[in-house]
C-alpha cells in the first residue's frame, strides 16, 4: 500500500496537473495527521483492538475516496487528512506488540516482510503502469487485504497485550528534547526523498522503470539490514543513530552532485539500509527503553518524525523543488546528527 502511495501517486498527481507545491500540501496532509494524534490518544482515546481495526477500515474507505476525488485538490487533500489520521493508528499498535514480544534480531527478520511487499509492488507497477487510475486501483486493492489480514490478526491470533498504558510518571517531550528535534530533522529532510525522488530522477532522463529497480534496490538493502541487524542493536544505540544520520546526510549529498548518474543514484540508494532499516530500528527500540508508556511513546515517534517532520518535509520540498533540493535535504539531516550530539551529552550528564 506505501509503495502505491509514495512512488507511484506524487507522478500520478503530476500527470493529473497538480503543481510540485500542490503534491507537497498533499504528502503533507497525511503526515500532519499523525502528528495530531499522539496528543488525542495521550488525553482522549486508548489505543485498543477496536481502535486499530477502525483505522484499518477507514484507511480503506478513503481509499475509495481517492478514486472520486484525485481531480479536485481540495477534495483530494481533505481524503488525504483522513488517510493519514488512520494510518497514524495501526503502525504504533503493532510496533509495541512485537517489540513487546520479539527480541531485537526477530522483529528485524518480522518487519523486512513489509519491505518485501514495497519491492513487488514497485517492480510490478514500474513495469506495466499505464493509466493514472490504475494506480489508485492497486491503493484500493492494497488498502483492502491490508484490512482484511488486520481483522484476521485481532480475530484470531491470540496475543497478550503485556505493555502496561497506565504509568505514574507523566510523559514528557521536554526531558530529551534534543532527541525529539533530531527525529524532526531526520524526517523533515526525508520529504524530498519520498515525495519527490521519483519525479526527481525522472525529470533528469531516467526512466520510470528503471527508477522503480532503484526503488527496489534500496529496499533490497533495506531488507538485508533487517535481517542481519541484530548484533549491530546490541551496541550502543545512540551511537549507531549518530552514523545514521551522517551517512544519509551523506547520501543526499551524492544525489544533489549526480542527478543523472545510474550508477552513483544506485549507490545512494543501497545506504537505505542505513538511513531507514537500521536507523528506524534503532531509534524505536532507543525509545522504547526510554519510556514506560509504551505505545504513546511509539505514536509521538510516527506523529513527531513521520507526522511533523514528514508533513513539513513534504510541504519544504515542494516549495523548494530544484537542483539544490538534496543539498538542503543533506544540511537538515547534518542537524540532526548535531542534535544527537547534545542529547548524548545532555544524557551522559545525568
Amino acid at each position: 500500500m506505501l509503495g502505491v502511495y509514495i512512488i507511484f501517486m506524487p507522478k500520478v498527481l503530476l500527470d493529473f496537473g497538480y503543481s510540485s507545491v500542490e503534491v507537497g500540501i498533499i504528502y503533507s496532509s497525511a503526515p500532519f495527521m499523525r502528528f495530531l494524534l499522539p496528543f488525542i490518544f495521550q488525553y482522549l482515546i486508548k489505543l485498543t483492538d477496536k481502535i486499530y481495526l477502525l483505522s484499518l477500515v477507514f484507511t480503506f474507505i478513503s481509499s475509495l475516496i481517492f478514486l472520486n476525488t484525485v481531480e479536485n485538490f481540495t477534495l483530494y487533500l481533505i481524503a488525504n487528512l483522513l488517510f493519514g489520521a488512520s494510518m497514524g493508528i495501526s503502525l504504533p499498535f503493532v510496533e509495541t506488540i512485537a517489540l513487546g514480544q520479539l527480541s531485537k534480531k526477530e522483529y528485524g527478520r518480522i518487519r523486512l516482510w513489509g519491505s518485501i511487499g514495497f519491492i513487488l509492488i514497485a517492480l510490478w507497477l514500474g513495469k506495466i503502469l499505464s493509466t493514472n487510475y490504475e494506480a489508485l486501483y492497486y491503493l484500493i486493492g492494497t488498502t483492502f487485504f491490508t484490512l482484511l489480514f488486520g481483522f484476521i490478526v485481532i480475530r484470531f491470533d491470540n496475543h497478550k497485550e503485556i505493555i502496561s498504558q497506565n504509568s505514574e510518571e507523566r510523559f514528557s517531550l521536554i526531558r530529551y528534547w534534543a532527541f525529539w528535534v533530531s527525529i524532526f530533522l531526520m524526517q523533515l529532510a526525508f520529504g524530498g526523498f519520498y515525495n519527490f525522488f521519483t519525479i526527481y530522477e525522472t525529470e533528469h532522463g531516467i526512466s520510470l522503470e528503471m527508477t522503480s529497480w532503484m526503488w527496489t534496490f534500496g529496499v533490497i538493502c533495506e531488507i538485508f539490514m533487517l535481517f542481519f541487524q541484530g548484533t549491530l542493536l546490541q551496541s550502543n544505540l545512540l551511537n549507531i543513530l549518530k552514523i545514521a544520520t551522517v551517512v544519509t546526510s551523506f547520501r543526499w549529498l551524492l544525489l544533489y552532485l549526480y542527478p543523472d548518474s545510474v550508477y552513483i543514484t544506485f549507490a545512494s540508494q543501497s545506504l537505505h539500509a542505513i538511513s531507514f532499516a537500521l536507523y528506524h530500528t534503532a531509534t524505536i527500540t532507543y525509545i522504547f527503553s526510554l519510556y514506560s508508556q509504551k505505545r504513546l511513546a511509539q505514536q509521538f515517534v510516527l506523529g513527531i518524525g513521520f507526522g511533523l517532520g514528514g508533513s513539513l518535509g513534504a510541504l519544504l520540498a515542494g516549495q523548494i523543488y530544484g537542483d539544490y533540493l538534496f543539498l538542503v535535504e543533506a544540511i537538515i539531516t547534518f542537524g540532526a546528527f548535531l542534535m544527537l550530539v547534545i542529547h548524548t551529552h545532555r544524557v551522559s550528564s545525568t
